[in-house]
């Protein structure tokens, strides 16, 4: 594997440096992994990601993104966030053009990359409704076709399913590994739902602490995974105890260290 990106020691203060949102937090990222990020609300995974996205520069430390290629066309980087953000005014497949503006392409160009972004995420029947005509899992499939259309090297996700009820977060939680597995894209997914990490990641690196710091990295085994299994059960404590700062309770089967 080629690692695509890399914190190294990396902190992000306020007030000059009063306080530190996360402190000497280093990360590896291998093209092709997915890896969820884990915390509790507020712990600073989000603003994690923007400076992993290089929106934010760190106060410490470094990201280095590995050097590619100038593809026409592509973005190295492409955030989905929480809530859809669509735009009321543009239909279905005009918003998702929109991560295209801007790169140099034809209309048909992007009218063929939107169309391939939509088949991938199960919309290509609705591409003319507006969002308002959406359900909340459809908007946020929008969200997800409009992130995958840029071809990034790296998706960052924002708690896309957070608001979403359970049956319809179980059902882009299957889509997305399903995405993930056809195109290969590296993904940084940040939760704070522990059962989610658990299904969808390779690995889970544990946010913790004020300021947070990188409390685990853990690798996750192979695929199909039973979430009610006595290994997954463990690993899910064990995640608990890395978050509260309790004593380790350690020895999950599906669990080892990984390098940073």
């Amino acid at each position: 594997m080629t690692a695509l990106i890399r914190l190294e020691d990396a902190g992000l203060s306020h007030n000059n440096g009063a306080s530190f949102v996360f402190r000497h937090v280093n990360l590896t990222l291998e093209a092709g992994e997915f890896v969820a990020v884990l915390g509790p609300s507020g712990v600073g995974k989000s603003t994690l990601l923007r400076v992993v996205m290089r929106l934010i520069a760190p106060t410490e430390g470094r990201v280095i993104l590995a050097p590619a290629p100038d593809l026409a066309g592509s973005r190295r980087t492409a955030l989905v966030f929480q809530d859809a953000r669509l735009m009321p005014w543009r239909n279905v497949r005009h918003n998702v053009e929109l991560g295209l503006e801007g790169l140099g392409l034809s209309r048909q160009e992007r009218y063929v990359r939107a169309d391939e972004a939509l088949r991938l995420v199960g919309l290509s029947a609705v591409t003319d409704r507006w969002p308002r005509q959406l359900s909340g899992g459809q908007r946020q499939r929008v969200g997800v076709a409009r992130a995958l259309t840029v071809n990034p090297d790296l998706l960052l996700m924002d708690e896309p399913f957070g608001a979403l009820d359970a049956i319809t977060r179980a059902g882009l939680q299957s889509e997305l590994l399903g995405i993930w597995e056809a195109t290969k894209k590296t993904v940084l997914f940040v939760t704070h739902d522990i059962d989610e990490a658990l299904l969808l990641a390779d690995r889970i690196v544990v946010l913790a602490g004020c300021p947070a710091s990188v409390r685990g990295d853990l690798i996750v085994g192979p695929r199909p995974r039973d979430p009610s299994s006595a290994a997954m059960r463990a690993l899910a404590g064990r995640m608990r105890a890395l978050i509260s700062g309790e004593p380790d309770p350690g020895g999950a089967v599906y669990w080892q260290s990984a390098e940073i």
